[in-house]
Formats: structure tokens, sequence, C-alpha cells
């Protein structure tokens, strides 16, 4: 796939990106460079490629799920200004 002059312009407008005028060219032949990488990787067939979570294949060390912080709910909602049932009470935003 082979991006213009234009497509890098209007690219670059959607982006909100600013870019030189003689860095155009570039810019058009670095993304249709891309463009075709993408062609060529939705052309192979990975049906039989397992996902992985790491490239690696390493697991990743986890801490232990322990409670740090005491409960401390209570003095929150009594400084707060509208509790009901356990909840925060704020203002309505939509209708």
């Amino acid at each position: 796939m082979s991006l213009s002059a234009d497509d890098v312009k209007k690219i670059a407008h959607l982006a909100r990106l600013g870019i030189d005028e003689k860095d155009v060219a570039a810019y058009a032949h670095d993304l249709s460079g891309m463009l075709d990488l993408m062609v060529q990787m939705s052309e192979l067939d990975t049906d039989a490629v397992e996902p992985m979570a790491h490239p690696l294949g390493q697991m990743q060390r986890l801490r232990d799920d322990t409670v740090i912080e005491t409960n401390q709910r209570d003095k929150f909602q009594h400084i707060a200004p509208q509790v009901e049932a356990g909840l925060y009470l704020v203002p309505k935003v939509l209708d």
C-alpha cells in the first residue's frame, strides 16, 4: 500500500501534527513501508500459534495478596458530606 503526500498531510491534520513540507515525502515512504509490513503480517497463518503472556515464557513474580492498611471507612464516611447505608452520596450530574 502506498501513501501519497496528500494522504500524509490528511493524517497529520487529523492527528493534529505539524509536519514540514520537506519531510512529507519521507513520512509517506516510512508509513507506506509500515502498512506494507502489516499487509504481510495479516497474510500469515497464525492458527497454530498459541497466545503467550510474555515473549520469553517467564512467569511474573507476584507479591502476596495481603492487606497492609487498616480499614478507615468509618473515619472517612464520618467526614463525608452525605452518606447513606455505607455509600457516599453525590449530586446528580445527568438527567
